[in-house]
């Protein structure tokens, strides 16, 4: 069995110590390196709770990347500190997966075009919960006989953007549906006695943010017709449920190139 060589940016953060933990225990996988702004110099594995992995966390990218050559860079950083790293990556020409959110639209695009360009492959996805994919899935299929809908989406108060990306990318989703049923944007005629109490708008969509401790992450996709509502839900009830679809994302991408947004992409649907 080969091993696939991985390196995890944002090491540090409980999503960087999860995914470093989930590594630990996947033959097929070894951690070759970890930076962060934090924990510098700290032995990796000791910080996770797990037998000590001879990796340190270091500061510095570039050099990290050189000294330890992973096949794949796991980034759960956050968009700022992202938009920083991609030179790197694609300098160092190494498979991406991103589960770092608050890319805009134009730089979607224009890392697609980059890594095509090179041949580089990357995977970004706003969840890699398997259930939250599923999730957006079902939702696209409901918008086809079911035309509005809102969405509700829960995290802890120290996610940095809103709209979550999930929520980004299921609006997408059923707008997309609207298009293919040649349906218009209906107006929302609502007066807004407080501004911003319908939430934020992708189409005909509403989307409202929740930001409360005890939630991790949450979202209800509401839809509504005559006599009638359906409601879809997904939760995360621990980052334990992100690791199965990153696991599969780093194995997938350790042996194909190109670039894909969502983790639908690689997976049977």
């Amino acid at each position: 069995m080969d091993t696939i060589r991985v390196l995890v940016s944002g090491a540090a953060g409980k999503m960087g110590q999860e995914l470093v933990r989930a590594i630990h225990w996947e033959e097929d996988l070894k951690l070759v390196g970890a930076c962060d702004v934090s924990q510098v110099g700290v032995e990796v594995g000791q910080m996770c709770g797990i037998d000590l992995s001879g990796v340190v966390m270091e500061r510095f990218l570039s050099r990290t990347l050189d000294e330890s050559l992973p096949q794949v860079v796991c980034d759960f950083t956050h968009a700022d500190a992202l938009r920083g790293n991609l030179p790197v990556y694609l300098e160092h020409q190494v498979s991406m997966v991103i589960g770092t959110t608050g890319l805009r639209t134009e730089e979607l695009k224009d890392l697609e075009k980059k890594c095509l360009a090179n041949n580089i492959g990357c995977l970004v996805a706003p969840n890699f919960a398997i259930g939250a994919v599923l999730m957006m899935q079902f939702a696209k299929t409901a918008a086809k006989y079911l035309e509005r809908a809102e969405i509700i989406e829960f995290h802890h108060p120290q996610k940095k953007d809103a709209p979550s990306g999930t929520a980004i990318k299921t609006a997408e989703g059923i707008m997309e549906m609207n298009r293919e049923m040649n349906r218009g944007v209906g107006e929302d005629k609502t007066v807004e006695l407080v501004p911003g109490a319908r939430g934020g708008r992708i189409g005909s969509v509403n989307i409202h943010s929740v930001r409360l401790s005890g939630f991790v992450a949450h979202q209800e996709v509401i839809f509504g017709g005559e006599g009638q509502t359906l409601t879809i839900r997904h939760d995360s009830l621990s980052r334990v449920s992100f690791m199965p679809g990153i696991i599969m994302a780093i194995r997938d991408l350790a042996s194909h190139k190109g670039f894909y947004y969502g983790l639908e992409k690689i997976l049977d649907l």
